[in-house]
């Protein structure tokens, strides 16, 4: 496993970081603990979750599952860079939501106690709080770390122009400001291209690109066995609409000699912004798949043709001005 730093940051994590929101839905506890033994055991250090995951398991169970498999000891603890989430509902309650710094202070206390530890590495904004003003946000971020109970911020799901309004505010506090953004990214959702990468490239951010194989679609859904994914509604849509280019790219896959899902992390692993795609493994097989992800090398040649495949919208700000 290789390493790469935390953004503008000297943390250093594993270029595949192991997502957990299948983790109770769909993942039972026992089925989860195997899935984090085998990527420790891999060298997968960067974990990542989110209070609200659980599903119909109810909110906060993925938090559980991770805290008591970090329970087991055995160092395990010491072997992971620990990331959550806050801003999602936790309740009916109006305040348990959001990013006020009542919401955060609070928010971070109950990831702790789920967690069965004393930190966390990256605590991340799911999304941004229209109604929340950056000081009060930036206020409670410097109490948390103040505390040791966080060490560094990220955001999930922000705009370009927002990751730029973030770190200003808190440069003018003199504090760190945001490290990662967490951003939908794949070959079929190239839009961060335009103005999410560019700021976070100008900013220090390490991109942590979330549903790397697009809910699938990447995966090899035209040959796969897998038809559970494939019959719902909206992968039907998604497929007709994309067809032709899901043909081209199943056989360069296939003249690779690799499976999709592999080629579609390797590509995300290739572009200069990325620090680790969030791959989120229902089973250990899955496990494996992106873990060899990361020695798949592709040539120009062969990003030529993705590209022409799965075009992107172009350089920043030359595709939309002039």
């Amino acid at each position: 496993m290789r390493y790469r730093a935390l953004g503008r940051t000297a943390l250093q994590v594993s270029e595949v970081c192991l997502g957990t929101m299948n983790f109770g839905p769909t993942t039972s506890e026992p089925e989860s603990f195997a899935i984090l033994d085998r990527a420790v055991e891999h060298g997968v250090n960067f974990v990542d979750t989110a209070n609200q995951y659980g599903g119909q398991s109810g909110v906060g169970t993925t938090e559980t599952i991770i805290g008591n498999w970090l329970a087991q000891g055995g160092d395990r603890r010491e072997q992971v860079v620990l990331a959550t989430k806050l801003y999602e509902p936790m309740s009916d309650r109006p305040n348990d939501r959001g990013l006020s710094a009542r919401n955060i202070r609070l928010a971070c206390d109950a990831s702790l106690r789920r967690l069965q530890t004393d930190h966390i590495e990256l605590y991340q904004m799911h999304h941004l709080d229209r109604a929340a003003p950056w000081d009060e946000v930036w206020q409670a971020m410097e109490t948390l770390v103040a505390q040791g109970k966080i060490i560094y911020v990220g955001s999930s799901n922000f705009a370009g122009w927002t990751v730029a309004q973030a770190n200003e505010a808190a440069r003018a506090r003199h504090f760190l400001g945001l490290v990662s953004e967490q951003s939908l990214y794949n070959l079929t959702e190239r839009t961060v291209e335009l103005e999410v990468i560019p700021a976070c490239r100008s900013y220090g951010l390490g991109l942590l690109p979330w549903s790397p194989l697009g809910g699938g679609l990447l995966a090899g859904v035209l040959s796969s066995g897998d038809t559970r994914r494939r019959e719902s509604p909206e992968m039907k849509r998604r497929v007709a609409s994309l067809r032709p280019q899901l043909e081209q790219w199943e056989a360069l896959c296939a003249d690779l000699g690799e499976q999709p899902s592999n080629v579609g992390i390797a590509w995300l692993l290739h572009q200069p912004a990325v620090t680790a795609p969030i791959v989120g493994p229902r089973t250990i097989a899955q496990l494996d798949g992106a873990l060899h992800a990361t020695s798949i090398e592709l040539s120009r040649s062969v990003l030529d043709r993705i590209d022409a495949i799965f075009p992107g919208p172009g350089p920043a700000p030359e595709a939309y001005a002039w």
